[in-house]
């Protein structure tokens, strides 16, 4: 048993902030100003000027491949192309790896102004295939070695630029399916379990996780079950299965469904292929892209609510946006579900009618405050491409209002799995300061909201009595200091089950064994 004393932000419905807090046994017993005498005696832990907070929860993320180039080459803070190729360099010398995998590469941050090349890349290493992953996660440069490895496979496909090594859209993702083959599974679950372990240290509690780019019979999604049931020490995984095939989800026992990937409805800015209503700046007819007409969708939609599956789906533009309400209100009007959560990743750019949709079905929306102010993605290049439309983009103020749930993600490795970030950067919106939310808002919107969105607001989400004692101890009370020193709060310590957290210990064949045998939620 351990009383807890000081500043504790309960995010209960009335976002009470109450002086005591008493864990006994991995579950909250009491919090209230006034503590009980029976509980006196117990080990006390004073906060002092510190806060204690409910877990946070990374409600999109990628999280194989975050693993993945989590222990590879990021190039993210480089400033120069010249400064990519000289890590790239350094990583190629010191890497013993077959495939050499890096991952951040913009045009739009570095001084350039241009993406590296294949030639570039050739320059850096020429025997081996290395695929360097754009910021965005939606395409990639590959050197010679690589091309002369895929060329037949994507040389027909949508997004196929083998003059710069460049490659986007269907090539992209085909490139994708091939790296993912060539990941021997002892390093992917290492890296994985290094992973889990660097987002507790971020205060994460819980990952939800899309599934299914490209391992061989899907692997990784049977990995990532299997990982996630294994988990030691209380932290929680849950799967999306990123198909449209439902017949496959309910075999594999998957409650949901839904991701990017497959279950993408259009691409991204960083590529200009976010699929818009009116045609992108300085274009007469460049729409960006649909990756299924509306029928598609719709009947994906129906099957998989029918089946009882929650569902979401990728839109960042708002053409995209459209067609995944219009499909989800469809597959609703035909199949009613009080409870469904479906949700719509992303909604960069929302329209009113889809807004109202959202709201009068109960979609919620997964979002990334992260990407408001990115540096990967400045707010010059949207102007650029966007025109006056890049005033509308992240609107978290607007859908907040409405009462439609928004939670938070990284969409790892996009961005960091850093909570603190995606408050600051929703209280402080660099971009539309208009559309900041409030302190208590945006940590309800990276705690509660995000249980909420997977069926787990009962057990966690909040500090309550009867809950699970999954906690943050932060370095300050963000409810009390100016809001433009957010962004340097820090995660003190993490505690799930009531007790501070130990890193993943099992070998790599105890972890898949034990997810295998293992009932545990995912």
């Amino acid at each position: 048993m351990k009383v807890y004393e000081g500043t504790i932000l309960t995010v209960d419905e009335q976002d009470k902030v109450a002086k005591y807090l008493v864990e006994d046994g991995g579950r909250i017993v009491f919090v209230g100003d006034e503590l009980p005498k029976e509980y006196k005696k117990a080990k006390k832990v004073k906060l002092g000027k510190k806060a204690l907070c409910p877990a946070f929860v990374d409600t999109h993320q990628h999280f194989a491949s975050f693993a993945l180039f989590h222990a590879g080459l990021n190039v993210m803070d480089a400033e120069s192309n010249e400064q990519i190729l000289e890590w790239a360099k350094e990583f190629a010398k010191r890497s013993k790896d077959k495939v050499l995998v890096a991952f951040g590469a913009s045009p739009y941050s570095v001084k350039e102004g241009v993406l590296v090349n294949r030639e570039q890349l050739d320059s850096v290493e020429s025997e081996r295939p290395f695929f360097l992953v754009k910021y965005d996660g939606h395409a990639c440069v590959v050197n010679t070695a690589l091309l002369n490895k895929v060329d037949k496979i994507v040389k027909n496909l949508r997004g196929y630029h083998p003059d710069t090594g460049e490659m986007n859209q269907e090539a992209f993702f085909a490139i994708s399916d091939y790296i993912s083959k060539t990941i021997p599974i002892p390093t992917l679950v290492k890296n994985m379990q290094k992973a889990i372990d660097y987002q507790v240290g971020n205060g994460i509690g819980m990952v939800h996780t899309v599934s299914g780019v490209g391992f061989p019979m899907d692997m990784d999604i049977n990995l990532e079950k299997w990982f996630g049931r294994s988990l030691q020490h209380g932290v929680q995984m849950r799967v999306f299965s990123q198909t449209m095939d439902v017949k496959q989800v309910i075999r594999r026992g998957f409650p949901r469904v839904g991701g990017c990937f497959k279950c993408a409805l259009d691409g991204c800015f960083g590529s200009a292929d976010a699929a818009l209503n009116k045609p992108y700046e300085g274009t007469t007819d460049d729409y960006g892209i649909l990756f299924y007409d509306d029928k598609q969708v719709i009947n994906f939609c129906k099957k998989a609510n029918r089946a009882g599956l929650q569902i979401q789906i990728h839109a960042i533009g708002d053409r995209a946006f459209n067609q995944a309400t219009i499909a989800l209100k469809a597959a609703l009007d035909d199949y009613p579900r009080e409870d469904h959560r479906h949700g719509i990743i992303h909604a960069c750019l929302p329209t009113k009618e889809g807004i109202q949709i959202c709201k009068d079905y109960n979609i919620n929306l997964p979002m990334q405050s992260a990407f408001i102010g990115w540096r990967q993605e400045p707010d010059e290049y949207l102007q650029k491409i966007l025109g006056d439309r890049a005033n509308l983009l992240n609107p978290l103020r607007d859908i907040w209002d409405t009462g439609i749930l928004i939670s938070a993600g990284s969409d790892g490795p996009c961005t960091n799995p850093d909570p603190i970030a995606w408050i600051d950067h929703a209280v402080n919106n660099s971009s539309m300061p208009s559309q900041s939310l409030t302190v208590k808002e945006a940590l309800r919107m990276c705690t509660y909201n995000g249980y909420k969105i997977t069926f787990d607001e009962k057990e966690r989400g909040s500090l309550e009595v009867g809950k699970i004692a999954d906690m943050v101890i932060l370095s300050a009370d963000p409810y009390s200091i100016p809001t433009k020193e957010l962004g340097k709060l820090k995660v003190e310590e993490t505690i799930l089950g009531g007790n501070p957290y130990k890193k993943q210990n099992r070998t790599v064949l105890g972890a898949i064994l034990r997810g295998m045998a293992s009932k545990n939620a995912i």
